[in-house]
């Protein structure tokens, strides 16, 4: 458990961020929390590199609608005052933490906060005498010192926590996570570290990440980009939902556009992305530029409209046909059908739960 966030065993998968604002700086700290929960995250880890921050963690804590995971590195007190200030979950680096001594201080405080823990082992900061061993950063080097700090953990009867095996390079991040997976049943937060900007950064979590989930590796995902910790979210939540295993907003469903179009498609799916930004339920919308796919698409989407011909398409509702469009008022007409598509589901949803 992260807070009350269950992690791993048939518990859904879930999708987290980190702060980039100064943990000192509360304030900020706190708006960008909460917009990353808006946006869905489950859990959102906060930088905790000195005194100060973790003083500040605790009004953080607080304020926050979502369990905080203090990211704790080179300093083990800092993962003690983490868990006094109410950390639901510490993540240590055991290439830094320092000795299994120190680590024991940590883990003891967790027990006595009730904070779960992670082990966060990366590529790039193992330990020496794992570097002297194996002459490089390598997956057998990286499981290997998750393993130890694992036992570490087992030694002294300590069982909340979850692992990852963190690397820029997404072979040798897959090939860790795939021997970590046949090692350990421990819950296992994925993530492909420092994978870059938005673009070039998502296309390597979701190869990376989407590999191993498809695998059925992975209880909880974190997209590293060069961006606002919202579009790590936002990503998440994409790669999760074209594997089948979250369901959350809006799913559009667009073509590329070409000659055949009846109206123009990107400016059309851009505007909806950021004015349906706000529904959360789970729905399917089909916005397709002419009659070549966009019938047989809107049969299988809640809302659909389809591009034809004198500036109007076919609007489409539970995959039937109901009613023509004009393009200039297509915009705002699907959003009004979106929204309202969505408050019925919600009202089924609401009786299904009342029956059972």
């Amino acid at each position: 458990m992260v807070g009350n966030v269950p992690v791993g065993g048939d518990a859904p998968i879930t999708v987290q961020t980190m702060t980039n604002t100064l943990t000192t700086d509360v304030a900020a700290t706190v708006a960008q929390v909460q917009a990353a929960a808006e946006a869905g995250a489950d859990i959102v880890r906060v930088s905790v590199p000195d005194e100060a921050s973790s003083k500040a963690l605790k009004e953080i804590v607080a304020e926050s609608p979502v369990p905080i995971v203090a990211d704790i590195h080179f300093h083990y007190k800092r993962g003690i005052e983490a868990a006094e200030a109410g950390a639901a979950c510490l993540r240590i680096n055991p290439g830094n933490i320092g000795s299994e001594t120190r680590v024991r201080e940590v883990i003891a405080a967790a027990r006595d906060h009730g904070c779960s823990m992670r082990i966060g082992v990366n590529a790039g900061s193992l330990e020496k005498h794992l570097l002297d061993k194996y002459g490089e950063p390598c997956p057998d080097a990286m499981v290997e010192s998750g393993l130890e700090h694992i036992r570490i953990l087992q030694d002294n009867d300590f069982h909340e926590f979850k692992i990852s095996v963190k690397a820029s390079d997404v072979f040798m991040a897959a090939a860790a996570y795939q021997q970590l997976a046949e090692a350990t049943d421990a819950p296992i937060h994925l993530g492909i570290t420092e994978a870059g900007g938005l673009t070039s950064g998502t296309i390597k979590s979701a190869i990376g990440l989407g590999n191993l989930l498809w695998m059925g590796i992975g209880d909880t995902i974190r997209v590293s980009l060069s961006a606002d910790p919202v579009e790590e979210i936002k990503v998440g939540y994409e790669i999760l939902k074209s594997l089948g295993l979250r369901h959350r907003g809006v799913n559009i469903i667009s073509c590329p556009s070409c000659a055949r179009q009846g109206f123009d498609v990107i400016k059309t799916v851009e505007a909806l992305e950021q004015r349906l930004e706000h529904i959360k339920t789970p729905m399917s919308l089909s916005i397709i530029g002419c009659v070549v796919n966009g019938p047989g698409e809107a049969l299988m989407t809640d809302v659909g409209f389809t591009g034809g011909g004198a500036g109007n398409g076919m609007v489409y509702l539970a995959g039937k046909q109901s009613h023509r469009m004009d393009n200039d008022q297509m915009v705002e007409h699907i959003v009004e059908q979106v929204e309202k598509r969505a408050a019925e589901i919600e009202a089924e949803t609401a009786a299904q739960d009342a029956a059972e």
